[in-house]
């Protein structure tokens, strides 16, 4: 009879990267992102992976979501960027261009990116994500006012900032807060029990 000692339990520590086990620090391991590559020009900037997308109505439909996406994404985007946020816009755009699932899309996208360079300057600038116009003048569809973009893509997220933590008053008598609203949102809390 032979017994079969199971592998032992471990963890990656998310702040140091090192693996534990029932050793200890098991430094001889490599962690699990040692094989995975940064990101780099190379990867943001690289040729098309997907293949065509055959089904004509999959590709509209996708094609729909992907607009009203990116466009909401460039009218939310902040109007005074850090350089790390007009870098990721930036990256997201072209890591699209090779990601995106209908693969003749992707490579007009990318010919449509290095002809008309990403604007992630700021909200207004990145909002004139008028690329879409030259798709639809390709496919014969009527041209849209970008000035408008914000009419047609609304997300309902309306103008306040979103806030990042509620801020309850330290005193516990305050009879400003009503604790029958949610703090966050307004939205009346639902009472359970008995």
């Amino acid at each position: 009879m032979a017994f079969i000692h199971p592998n032992p339990m471990s963890y990656v520590d998310p702040w140091t990267g090192n693996l534990f086990g029932e050793g200890g620090v098991e430094k001889s391991l490599p962690r699990p992102s040692d094989d995975l590559p940064g990101p780099s020009s190379n990867i943001v900037h690289g040729t098309v992976i997907m293949p065509k997308l055959a089904n004509e109505t999959a590709k509209a439909a996708l094609g729909r979501a992907t607009w009203k996406l990116m466009h909401t994404m460039t009218l939310r985007f902040p109007e005074h960027p850090t350089p790390d946020e007009r870098s990721a816009l930036s990256s997201y755009f072209h890591l699209t261009s090779r990601l995106y699932p209908c693969g003749e899309c992707a490579e007009e996208f990318q010919m449509l990116l290095k002809k008309f360079p990403p604007q992630v300057i700021s909200s207004r600038r990145s909002a004139s994500l008028c690329l879409h116009n030259e798709v639809n003048k390709r496919l014969n569809k009527s041209i849209f006012d970008c000035a408008h973009l914000d009419d047609e893509y609304d997300c309902g997220c309306g103008d306040e900032p979103i806030k990042k933590t509620p801020s309850p008053s330290s005193d516990p008598m305050d009879l400003e807060i009503d604790p029958s609203k949610d703090d966050l949102t307004g939205v009346g809390m639902i009472k359970g029990g008995r």
